[in-house]
């Protein structure tokens, strides 16, 4: 089976700058090969991952870096902005969500599992979902009209693979290098590697996506679950 995604308009939410190079840029090139329309949304500033020594105007270093990918990659980029560990699934981050879906007007959305290791990832999951249903409710206001209906929901792999049983594989063999150019716009989270607290970034993106492409007979793949519920499953 081979999937297009011609004529799609894919919105990556992600809760850091770094997370759609680890979990699903290659779809997004993927995709934008195709023909689609790619976008990611990126909900914390990434305030709190300082390096050592310390950045002083982390903020901006990070809105630097998560633009120099974007710019890459070919898709356009927006902002939650908000800070790290204070993203929650609650009415007023709902709006801020909603309208991002309203202005991309997505006809499919890749967000975080549930069951991935940080509670930002966690927020963005909730918040993806219900914005994926909300941003076509004429009940909910934000500055922009309601969708015409609610894109299609995926699931992406979590950090490492811990808990996460794929429903299906991406193959994106041809886009492991581009994933590794992204991946070294964000130099101010390389220099974390040797953190007790962190990893080794591309080592880690590397093993993942090989890992999957093994499991899936390919060189390397992303992995993802559809959110299979009525209204934001489609078929393809």
């Amino acid at each position: 089976m081979q999937l297009t995604f011609k004529n799609e308009r894919v919105l990556a939410v992600v809760a850091h700058p770094d997370d759609a190079e680890l979990l699903c840029a290659g779809t997004l090139a993927r995709a934008k090969s195709d023909g689609a329309t790619i976008g990611i949304c990126v909900l914390c500033q990434g305030d709190k991952g300082q390096p050592n020594p310390p950045i002083d105007n982390l903020v901006e270093v990070r809105r630097k870096e998560m633009t120099a990918a974007a710019k890459l990659l070919g898709a356009q980029l927006s902002e939650g902005d908000f800070c790290d560990g204070e993203l929650l699934d609650e009415p007023e981050t709902r709006k801020v969500v909603i309208e991002q879906f309203r202005c991309f007007s997505p006809t499919l959305v890749l967000a975080h599992s549930s069951k991935d290791y940080h509670p930002d990832h966690c927020a963005a999951s909730r918040l993806a979902e219900a914005a994926s249903w909300f941003s076509a409710s004429a009940g909910h206001k934000t500055k922009s009209p309601p969708l015409e209906s609610p894109p299609a929901l995926w699931w992406m792999d979590t950090i490492n693979m811990g808990g996460f049983l794929p429903d299906f594989y991406l193959d994106i063999g041809d886009y492991v290098e581009l994933k590794r150019q992204m991946l070294h716009c964000h130099q101010s989270q390389l220099a974390r590697g040797e953190d007790a607290d962190f990893s080794p970034l591309e080592t880690l993106m590397v093993r993942q996506c090989e890992t999957r492409g093994t499991q899936a007979g390919v060189q390397a793949a992303e992995a993802f679950c559809s959110h299979a519920v009525w209204k934001r499953t489609h078929a393809w």
